[in-house]
């Protein structure tokens, strides 16, 4: 049905795609990003930032800051702009609103288990959970002992549920296997997800085919980098690949054998995409390929909004806002512990 969105696309969804593009034109702009920069204390950001969408969020804050307060209000913000547009969706809106939020479940699962493994206080840990990922029973998370009683008592009944087919085991958890674990929930959540908007078809499937390849694919070379010089094999490698992206499949083979971080650079230099991502690395440095690919996803994701009558914007807004959030954690970290000197090292302008 490509091309004929625009005749009933607004019945159901007009509204809640004004109001995105509207919370779109609230993001931080690079002259907001320099004047943070500028910053000598907390409560120099606090005052910039009560001229923002932020404003409200953290006007009753008395002083003196923390970095987990800025964060922690600024999140919340989000979270109010998500819940407003899930209660006024529609199907199969709600639904595509519902999988974004799945990575941050996967997140929480994996942080209370591995500060369970740790011995840390559930409290302390559902703390440090990122709200768009709760869910009823997070906090009998830390009973678990195996994949199998983690799927048996507590995630049958959460969303997550059909994708812990591949990863129920009898081992104990341990670091290793709870990384695993992470992986082959991601892989199984992206392929859902992408299933899922080729099925909704049009300009949704097309923008978000893009978006989510590129996920899969910045995945791939993080897995395949994170596991150089460990036990996992080349063929458990990978099976954490998602099976979509423009990586796959030839990709994914020279991937898999890769012995260091150049044989890496070398895979991805073949395909012009990915080329001028590495281009902006010296050889052997690998510390700031995590910028280059944000920023490299902040284009796409800013690309998704100069088409109308589709889903995209809604993930793209929602990546965005979280962009904007780690940049503020960036600034405000880097205020706090007097590095003004770095602070431009991890920031990701938006516009």
């Amino acid at each position: 049905m490509y091309g004929f969105e625009a005749l009933t696309f607004n019945v159901h969804a007009g509204y809640l795609e004004a109001i995105v593009r509207g919370h779109r034109a609230g993001l931080l702009t690079a002259a907001d990003y320099n004047n943070l920069c500028q910053c000598e204390t907390l409560d120099d950001i606090k005052m910039h930032l009560s001229a923002t969408e932020y404003g409200p969020y953290l006007q009753n804050e008395p002083s003196p800051l923390h970095t987990t307060t800025i964060v922690e209000k600024c999140t919340l913000k989000l979270v109010e702009d998500y819940k407003h547009m899930l209660c006024q969706a529609t199907e199969p809106l709600s639904t595509f609103l519902e999988y974004i939020t799945y990575g941050h479940m996967i997140d929480n699962v994996v942080l209370i288990v591995t500060g369970t493994l740790h011995e840390r206080d559930v409290h302390e840990l559902l703390e440090k959970c990122h709200p768009l990922g709760m869910f009823d029973s997070i906090a009998t998370l830390a009973v678990a002992q195996n994949m199998r009683e983690l799927y048996r008592l507590v995630l049958v009944d959460t969303p997550l549920a059909p994708y812990f087919s591949e990863c129920i085991t009898s081992e104990d958890l341990d670091d290793m296997n709870i990384e695993i674990m992470r992986n082959t929930l991601y892989k199984a959540y992206l392929e859902d997800f992408y299933r899922f908007c080729r099925k909704l078809g049009g300009a949704t499937a097309e923008i978000m085919s893009d978006l989510l390849s590129f996920e899969a694919d910045r995945r791939a070379v993080n897995i395949t980098i994170n596991s150089i010089g460990t036990e996992l094999t080349r063929d458990d490698r990978k099976k954490l690949y998602s099976n979509f992206g423009l990586l796959y499949p030839y990709g994914h083979e020279e991937l898999a054998i890769c012995e260091d971080i150049d044989q890496v650079r070398g895979v991805m230099e073949k395909y012009p995409p990915y080329q001028s991502i590495f281009s902006k690395l010296s050889y052997g440095e690998s510390q700031m390929l995590d910028k280059a690919f944000y920023e490299e996803e902040v284009k796409r994701l800013c690309l998704a909004f100069e088409q109308q009558f589709h889903y995209g914007v809604f993930f793209a807004y929602m990546r965005l806002r979280e962009q904007e959030i780690r940049n503020l954690m960036w600034i405000s970290e880097c205020v706090a512990q007097n590095q003004k000197s770095r602070v431009h090292d991890s920031v990701v302008f938006i516009f």
